[in-house]
């Protein structure tokens, strides 16, 4: 078996995220200590308790999810002695989940990843103004026709393909006009639906520019290590190891593609077999199964998921 170790986005956040961790293990405890005192913030109450509301706004909901992913895998290390580069040949995450992945495989400190995940979702959210930006899912359609789509909906806006998840599943994101005029265009050229996302701004389209600008700023006074493990890459779909292209790279991710569907076809293609997915929600693992049908997806959320596993490992 060749795993990779793969980090939710964005959606897989949901109250009480984390409780059951922190309620069984010491070390689960203290990362979400760590992360509260890095942000001066009671995260760690939001994620356990609510509002959903609050939980669910860009800049709580992208450390929050970074914290419960770190905090599964460090309890795998302390409680099962899981070593990340014996137990898994790539690491990779959705989106925001990249800078998990990163976090995990020590290129940030824990404490720089919260801080620059908590600036990453004040950027982008105050990059557009509520309601001037959407973002779709278009179902049935491949990346090339929902390019297409996007193009022809664009009329002199910015609609572009945002997120190419897996096959039929690709998410398109710019002004909200434009976005429900490529709703109206996919229905006409076999999309099965399409839906209008439950999102605060339209992520990774140009109208992020200006956050892309608060984050090379940010990227460019944080330490970086190279990783012990390679992280493939949301916008090239590759691995990289360099500490400079990670930092290139994760700029272009505000404004770029996430190229999930090819991540994950990179990966099998390096003798990849399963994805073992740390955090919240089951977003991923499912993706697996849709993505290629030779590619188990495992979930690891909560105490139960990680004695699983244990056994298996062990």
């Amino acid at each position: 078996m060749t795993r990779a170790f793969v980090f939710p986005g964005q959606g897989s956040q949901a109250v009480g995220m984390g409780r059951e961790l922190s309620d069984a293990f010491q070390i689960a405890r203290h990362t979400f200590q760590e992360v509260d005192e890095a942000l001066s913030q009671k995260l760690s109450s939001l994620m356990f308790e609510g509002p959903e509301s609050d939980l669910t706004l860009t800049e709580n909901a992208q450390p929050a999810l970074m914290a419960v992913s770190v905090a599964v895998l460090r309890v795998l290390e302390r409680e099962g002695g899981v070593e990340l580069h014996k137990a898994a040949s790539f690491v990779a995450g959705h989106s925001l989940g990249e800078y998990s992945a990163l976090a995990a495989a020590g290129t940030f400190s824990l404490a720089d990843t919260a801080r620059l995940l908590k600036l990453r979702g004040q950027a982008m959210q105050k990059a557009v103004p509520v309601g001037e930006g959407a973002m779709a899912a278009l179902l049935g359609l491949d990346l090339a026709a929902a390019q297409e789509i996007a193009a022809e909906a664009a009329q002199g806006e910015i609609c572009s393909t945002a997120n190419d998840n897996a096959p039929g599943q690709v998410v398109v994101s710019g002004h909200r006009a434009a976005v429900e005029r490529a709703i109206a265009i996919a229905a006409g050229k076999g999309a099965k639906r399409s839906i209008l996302l439950p999102v605060s701004a339209p992520f990774h389209c140009e109208l992020m520019a200006p956050a892309a600008e608060a984050m090379a700023e940010a990227l460019a006074n944080v330490e970086l290590r190279g990783p012990t493990v390679p992280v493939v890459a949301n916008v090239t779909a590759q691995a990289v190891i360099s500490p400079d292209e990670i930092r290139r790279l994760l700029v272009d991710q505000v404004t770029g593609l996430v190229r999930w569907r090819e991540s994950v076809l990179f990966m099998k293609e390096q003798g990849v077999d399963t994805l073992v997915e740390l955090g919240a929600g089951k977003v991923l693992s499912g993706l697996a199964k849709r993505i290629d049908r030779e590619i188990a997806g495992v979930s690891i959320q909560g105490p139960a998921d990680i004695e699983a596993f244990l056994k298996k490992v062990s």
